[in-house]
């Protein structure tokens, strides 16, 4: 005859035996330890993180578009100071300082403006009379420094009661 097969799945009597309890033990101090160690880990990260963080900034900034812009700006405006300072210029004010004072100081300079791309100059002065202003044009026809000085306009001041001419010329000005 066959015997009933008898199953209990709720065996409630078991004890836990001292090696087992001390491996329990062991296993829940190890866990405790290993997450302490984890979290000192993660926080020396953060700080080195940081800190690399700011040495990088300090190496190398962050540009945004606006600083990009900015900078572009910058470099265009120091390449074009640096455009400025290279040009000869004592020679060609030295002859319109010159040209003023052969008209017995009665022709005034009132601007110098280069235009590197032409290789041009464009000076604004003012002189008493119309007949000095043409004066002042044609001494500087004879200019080591400035090629084809031509008179390109001028006006007689009404708002002034002296009524002086002011005038512009433009011209070429030579590398020596």
């Amino acid at each position: 005859m066959r015997q009933a097969i008898e199953f209990d799945f709720a065996d409630g009597g078991r004890r836990i035996s001292l090696l087992g309890g001390a491996l329990l033990a062991c296993g829940v101090i190890a866990a405790v330890a290993v997450l302490f160690a984890y979290r000192t880990v993660g926080e020396r990260r953060a700080g080195l993180e940081v800190r690399l963080a700011t040495l990088t900034r300090a190496n190398n900034p962050v540009v945004s578009p606006g600083d990009a812009a900015l900078d572009s700006r910058l470099a265009v405006s120091s390449a074009q100071a640096a455009q400025d300072l290279a040009t000869p210029w004592t020679l060609l004010l030295a002859e319109l300082e010159q040209a003023s004072k052969d008209n017995q100081g009665q022709v005034s300079l009132l601007g110098v403006e280069p235009d590197h791309g032409k290789h041009s100059v464009r000076v604004s002065a003012e002189a008493r009379t119309l007949a000095l202003a043409i004066a002042y044009v044609q001494r500087l026809q004879s200019s080591r420094s400035l090629q084809y000085p031509m008179l390109d306009r001028h006006e007689i001041r009404a708002d002034d009661p002296q009524h002086p001419v002011r005038f512009e010329l433009t011209g070429l000005w030579r590398d020596l």
